[in-house]
């Protein structure tokens, strides 16, 4: 862990700690402003937010007075995402226009928890209650094989009558713990086509931006997404995003007027059903940071807010839409390449050549 760190004063450190770097993450996970502050005399903005920083009341009060599982008129896509937890999965699932404006039609856990406000430490109902199996990757593998059963193979029926079904489900692969069992899941899956690893990367300014990556064969990229290919004992497609990227992207979409292109709305009438997903989806704040010649948004875990999972989900329901082809109009670079279509006889004359 300590390999490649420069350490001003190596002796800085406690009788029960190893080395100089752990005491300084250990100062940084206790008070992260004072940490800056103090020890690297870099301190963090006094004001960690922005002036258009949504607040979880005006989330919950977007609501567009659909039902719950309800697709609009004009939705093409349907996207899930499930964040996996030791004890519960995460799940939402999002319908999409091709402009990216989109509506959160379902979401929850598994185990369903049966009442409107907790948090991932205090569920009643766990994987390993349910499932009954002996192991973490156990309950895990079967949590997630009782979610999709019920997700992926329902038909969501659209406002003319038209019947979705998900088109993409991505699971989040990154807690190393569950990322060998999550890649076996979606291998053996019965919906194999649909479900696919994702890890979140996080990306700050100092990073390489995912615009600089360089394709190699067999690679699929997107805005600031891509797939590449496979090898290893891992021999299954996965998802890798830039998750500050598409923090601000779904912030920014519900940041947009109701009524609006783009806009991100919630399923239902009452914005107090919402109160828990709202919490979520503001339990991160960003910071803008420059590096490298550039300016980004780096989101960071507010400390009085623990849980960020439903967020989570929401941001991997927008990777998918974009690897399904939705995009914002006008906007530079998210458009997804389409393989063209080569015949057969046109494959032959090309190795001729």
């Amino acid at each position: 862990m300590d390999a490649g760190a420069v350490i001003a004063w190596p002796e800085r450190y406690n009788h029960d700690e190893l080395s100089a770097i752990q005491h300084a993450m250990n100062l940084k996970l206790q008070d992260e402003a004072a940490f800056f502050a103090e020890y690297q005399n870099e301190p963090l903005p006094e004001d960690a937010g922005t002036d258009d920083e949504l607040t979880a009341d005006q989330i919950a009060e977007k609501v567009n007075r659909l039902a719950r599982g309800d697709i609009p008129i004009g939705c093409n896509r349907l996207t899930m995402f499930v964040d996996v937890q030791a004890t519960l999965l995460f799940y939402v699932v999002a319908a999409w226009e091709d402009d990216f404006t989109g509506y959160v039609v379902d979401y929850g856990t598994y185990p369903d928890q049966r009442r409107p406000y907790f948090t991932l430490h205090d569920a009643r109902q766990t994987l390993a209650v349910v499932t009954k199996a002996s192991g973490l990757e156990g309950s895990i593998y079967q949590g997630l094989e009782a979610l999709t059963k019920g997700l992926l193979a329902r038909e969501w029926r659209r406002d003319d009558g038209a019947m979705l079904r998900i088109e993409r489900c991505l699971v989040d692969a990154n807690w190393g713990s569950s990322t060998d069992v999550i890649y076996q899941f979606c291998r053996q899956s019965a919906h194999a086509g649909i479900v696919m690893p994702s890890h979140g990367r996080f990306v700050g300014a100092s990073s390489q931006p995912f615009s600089e990556y360089k394709r190699r064969p067999g690679d699929r990229i997107g805005h600031n997404w891509r797939i590449p290919n496979v090898h290893g004992k891992r021999a299954v497609r996965h998802a890798i995003f830039d998750t500050n990227f598409w923090k601000s992207f779904v912030h920014a979409r519900l940041a947009v007027t109701m009524g609006d292109r783009g806009c991100l709305s919630l399923f239902g009438e009452s914005a107090n059903q919402h109160r828990l997903l709202a919490e979520h989806l503001t339990s991160e704040y960003r910071v803008k940071t420059e590096g490298r010649g550039r300016t980004v948004d780096e989101w960071k875990l507010r400390p009085e807010r623990a849980d960020n999972h439903w967020f989570d989900g929401l941001v991997g329901c927008a990777v998918a839409a974009s690897m399904q082809g939705c995009a914002l109009p006008g906007a530079e670079g998210v458009v997804v390449a389409r393989r063209e279509r080569v015949s057969f006889s046109e494959l032959q004359r090309r190795q001729r050549r």
